[in-house]
């Protein structure tokens, strides 16, 4: 009986827990639902900014404050029902993250997301080119042939010796 006691409460005790770590904790209006790109930019560098937040086609009011760029205005482009707007990081900008903030126009909804602003650009991945110099050669690297013909040649003989001295053994010839 108390055993089954100490399981139900236990296993209330766990879902209680469960419940208080999967609730959202942020609540209203607000969040990070604006897209910056890229995440990461150096100073005089362009931003786009892009959210679906606005409903139906609205505009918002942007505000990169922030960072030092001001206000700009996101707004639908071409067919796309989600808002989107331009700012340039200005070129005393310095390191770190920011803040920046759109407003829609209708309903008033903040949406906001972070720009991080680095001295050095992002590097792109470089992949590997060419061939490595291994002193081996290569069947495909087009070598030098005469080099290619002492090579099959050696071959040949080292061949050649090691089928000579197996036949001698086998007869008891010795070596």
């Amino acid at each position: 009986m108390r055993r089954t006691a100490r399981l139900l409460t236990g296993t209330a005790l766990a879902v209680g827990a469960a419940g208080l770590v999967v609730t959202p904790a942020y609540g209203g209006d607000g969040g990070g639902d604006l897209e910056v790109s890229p995440s990461s930019v150096v100073p005089g560098g362009d931003v786009t900014v892009h959210t679906a937040a606005c409903k139906d086609g609205g505009t918002a009011a942007g505000d990169a404050s922030a960072v030092g760029a001001g206000d700009f205005t996101l707004a639908p482009a071409g067919d796309e029902q989600d808002a989107t707007g331009r700012f340039r990081v200005p070129p005393s900008a310095q390191p770190g993250t920011y803040e920046i903030v759109a407003t829609c126009a209708e309903g008033g909804r903040r949406v906001s997301g972070d720009l991080v602003v680095t001295l050095t650009a992002p590097r792109e991945q470089v992949h590997p080119r060419g061939s490595v110099k291994t002193g081996v050669g290569g069947a495909l690297g087009g070598g030098d042939p005469v080099q290619t013909a002492a090579g099959v040649a050696a071959l040949a003989v080292a061949a050649a010796g090691g089928t000579w001295l197996l036949h001698r053994r086998a007869r008891g010839d010795g070596i």
